[in-house]
């Protein structure tokens, strides 16, 4: 249980960065939320091991350190913070810009497939494997990787790079209903192409 209500917790401080310092943070928004995953992840990532994304969770998964009843469980506590992390925000400001909706959905499904493709990648790679096992650098590189996808995919699909994230942006407002499926299908299948990427590298001796 424990577990799950560190999970909740994360994704709702980082949702909340999202729709909060999105709004109102400028260019500097994606420097702000990735802080905000980053220290999360070392407040978190003891317990819970700082997932805060349901792409994430399915590439943990299919590298084998989770099982599917915490799968399923990360999922719903990691949506259910980013719906929370929405309604509070739209407490506090009145998202009255239109919600929005890529330009070039097809485009923006790349984007997204490969901005989730690295940041879980990453993850994979400096929170799971053994031979980093200990390390005190994980967080910092992964709040980093989401803050350089932001600034380098953002500009084409809003930079969600998580499930969780684009419910909550919706549930916001700032995020068009109507595309959630770009940032859903995109998500999963950038964090599953981790996944696979990662059991294909990395042999079963050195994982």
């Amino acid at each position: 249980m424990k577990k799950y209500i560190v999970e909740f917790i994360g994704t709702f401080f980082l949702v909340l960065a999202v729709c909060m310092a999105g709004t109102k943070a400028g260019d500097m928004a994606p420097v702000a939320i990735g802080a905000t995953l980053m220290v999360m992840i070392f407040a978190g990532g003891h317990v819970s091991g700082g997932h805060y994304n349901p792409a994430v969770t399915l590439a943990v998964f299919i590298r084998g350190k989770c099982n599917l009843t915490d799968a399923v469980f990360y999922w719903v506590v990691q949506i259910a913070g980013g719906v929370v992390a929405g309604l509070l925000a739209s407490q506090y400001f009145d998202y009255s810009v239109a919600a929005a909706s890529p330009d070039l959905p097809i485009k923006a499904l790349v984007a997204e497939v490969i901005g989730t493709f690295a940041l879980a990648y990453v993850v994979l790679n400096v929170a799971t494997a053994d031979k980093n096992a200990g390390n005190s650098f994980y967080g910092l590189a992964i709040g980093f990787t989401v803050t350089a996808m932001a600034y380098t995919l953002g500009p084409v699909s809003m930079g969600a790079f998580n499930p969780a994230v684009a419910i909550g942006a919706a549930t916001f407002g700032a995020f068009a209903w109507s595309t959630i499926w770009v940032y859903l299908v995109g998500c999963l299948l950038g964090g599953a192409l981790a996944g696979i990427t990662y059991k294909f590298i990395i042999k079963p001796d050195e994982a």
